[in-house]
């Protein structure tokens, strides 16, 4: 059973894991130093403790205590008890879903784990944003997908705004960071996947074109601002749009991989 301790000072060196959480780059820095992520919220802590990874603490209200007594019957690690006052001083925010829970990070599986079996893949280029990797994770696990890959300048799937967005979507889905990343869709295709880019070139044809009949599918879609690069664009196999209203170009990239991971599932 996890030790309650009651916490009455933010300055308590014991709760350097949940320090300031509204800096993002002060966050990145601390939690790769000392392997750990943040879940928020009573559904996601739960849904990282049946994934299986490790708690190393949890901080909540006393109100939320009695909610999640099953998750700290079954772990070893320290509850510190804060008042929602105390909570925000600490964390910088007002944590509205009353649980927070620091755990052990896991060293990234390898490609060749995460394809193992895998039939349909999203594929990530420089999507900076944490919300939209936290929603694009979401939907291709909803929607059935088997694995995510990112490039190395996509943003972290464990920082606490995406994880809080896939609402733990990332303990159930596969994913990994991509190493050899400019060939990765060259590598794709040698695997026997179909690698679909979305973009607007002049060859792109419409989406449910592009994938039907197809066995292994890899899903590519680029950053918020400038879409895929070059490289990647001219490297996939097929190129596609989801077909829309004439004026309106693009969808934010989370709703067009929502869009897509719907079509591709029904291929």
């Amino acid at each position: 059973m996890a030790e309650l301790v009651e916490i009455d000072d933010p300055d308590n060196p014991r709760l350097a894991d949940y320090r300031d959480l509204r800096d993002v780059q002060l966050r990145k820095t601390l939690e790769a130093e000392h392997g750990l992520f943040l879940a928020e919220g009573e559904k996601v802590v739960r849904r990282a403790v049946e994934a299986g990874f490790r708690p190393r603490s949890f901080l909540m209200a006393p109100r939320w205590v009695e909610g999640l007594t099953d998750v700290l019957e079954q772990s070893d690690a320290p509850c510190f008890v804060a008042s929602e006052a105390v909570s925000e001083q600490l964390t910088g925010f007002h944590v509205h879903r009353g649980a927070l829970a620091s755990f052990e990070r896991r060293a990234l599986p390898s490609l060749d784990d995460v394809l193992d079996g895998a039939r349909s893949v999203l594929v990530l280029e420089d999507v900076i944003d944490h919300t939209n990797v936290g929603a694009i994770l979401r939907s291709g696990a909803a929607l059935g997908f088997d694995a995510v890959l990112l490039a190395p300048r996509c943003a972290d799937p464990l920082y606490r705004r995406s994880v809080k967005v896939a609402m733990g979507a990332v303990f159930a889905l596969p994913w990994t960071r991509l190493i050899d990343w400019p060939n990765a869709l060259t590598d794709l295709s040698a695997r026997g996947f179909t690698t679909v880019a979305l973009t607007l070139a002049d060859d792109a044809v419409p989406l449910e074109d592009a994938v039907a009949g197809l066995d292994r599918v890899a899903l590519v879609l680029g950053s918020e601002g400038h879409g895929l690069s070059r490289r990647w664009e001219t490297t996939a196999d097929r190129r596609a749009i989801i077909p829309m209203r004439a004026g309106i170009d693009s969808l934010n990239v989370a709703a067009a991989t929502a869009v897509a991971c719907y079509v591709t599932a029904r291929r």
